[in-house]
C-alpha cells in the first residue's frame, strides 16, 4: 500500500503571475517617488487604512499593489526587516 495516502497534504493556492510580493512594493516605491511623495509614509497610509488612493496610479502602481493583500504586504516587509527567510 502507499504510505503517500498517510500522510497530510498542504495545499498551497496558485498565484496569479504578478511578481513577488518584494516586487510589487519595489515598483509601487519607485513610482510613489517618481511622483515626488514620500514612499513610506504613502505606503504607512495604504496599509493602515487599505485606501487605494494613498498609491499612486503612475506607472500603474495603483493597480499593482491591489494585486496583493495588505497582509501579504506587511508580512514581507516584517521578513525583510528582520531578515527572515521563508
Amino acid at each position: 500500500m502507499n504510505n503517500r495516502f498517510n500522510e497530510t497534504m498542504k495545499f498551497q493556492p496558485p498565484r496569479d503571475n504578478i511578481g513577488s510580493v518584494k516586487e510589487i512594493i519595489l515598483t509601487v516605491f519607485n513610482a510613489l517617488e517618481e511622483k515626488g511623495y514620500d514612499p513610506v509614509n504613502q505606503l504607512i497610509g495604504y496599509i493602515l487604512s487599505g485606501d487605494p488612493t494613498y498609491i499612486t496610479s503612475h506607472n500603474n502602481a495603483r493597480s499593482v499593489i491591489c494585486k496583493i493583500e495588505r497582509d501579504e504586504l506587511l508580512e514581507e516587509l516584517l521578513k525583510t526587516y528582520l531578515k527572515i527567510n521563508k
